[in-house]
């Protein structure tokens, strides 16, 4: 006799699988989104500019429908503000903001090391550690875009080896809006060191395994360029 649980969770079986699924490539809008997000992030736009949009059009060769959908979503990243017939506006960082921030995507950065500890492979490993002698080597020669573009290469590959799509959609959702605020964190020489150091912290956790002692560094590297940018926002609001 057929148990009809156990028949309700069985899956039908299909004659023949499909031949073929190809991924889509990158579309316009994509490429779009994520030139005008490493600009903000990277400084090449400045919080409270306004948005050249005629000039960014001429740039990528694009009209204006296809740019201001992609400003659309830096909106909803809370990266730009959109004023109806005053356009975008590069979204000032505000110390209110960062304090909501920032403690919740240090739990996040804490959970992801924890959980990339557990299920993390040698070869990831051995990629982390590549990319942190790269990083090292973009501080010695004090070139702050390109270390920030690798250490966001180390962040986001302990993230990945964490292996949690929930815990990345959050992560995800959460990092526009203090991405820009960490770059400006690392502008500080003394902070740019002690940064350099809780990253080798971060490699020796991860080759022991330890992901009690990487969450706790993660939590405590964000906290500290949190004080970094509080001091760099109370600082421009002084002048």
């Amino acid at each position: 006799m057929t148990n009809d649980a156990t028949s309700s969770l069985t899956r039908p079986q299909t004659g023949n699988a499909p031949a073929s699924e190809p991924i889509p490539r990158r579309t316009l809008h994509d490429e779009l989104l994520q030139r005008l997000r490493q600009m903000i992030v990277n400084g090449e736009l400045n919080p409270g500019q306004k948005v050249p949009e005629k000039d960014l059009c001429a740039r990528f060769g694009v009209s204006r429908t296809p740019l201001r959908e992609a400003l659309k979503v830096l909106a909803n990243d809370g990266l730009v503000t959109l004023t109806p017939n005053r356009g975008a506006m590069v979204a000032d960082l505000t110390l209110g903001d960062l304090e909501e921030a920032f403690p919740v995507m240090g739990a996040l950065e804490a959970l992801s090391g924890e959980m990339a500890c557990a299920n993390i492979t040698d070869e990831e490993v051995a990629e982390i550690k590549r990319l942190h002698k790269a990083m090292v080597a973009h501080y010695e020669a004090r070139e702050l875009q390109s270390y920030f573009h690798v250490n966001q290469e180390i962040h986001q590959l302990i993230l990945a080896a964490a292996r949690n799509q929930t815990l990345t959609s959050a992560y995800r959702g959460l990092e526009g809006r203090i991405r820009e605020a960490r770059y400006l964190a690392n502008m500080s020489t003394s902070r740019w060191t002690r940064a350099v150091e809780e990253h080798e912290q971060m490699i020796s956790a991860l080759e022991a395994r330890d992901g009690a002692a990487l969450a706790a560094i993660l939590k405590s590297h964000l906290a500290n360029k949190f004080e970094t940018v509080k001091e760099a926002l109370l600082s421009r609001v002084a002048d």
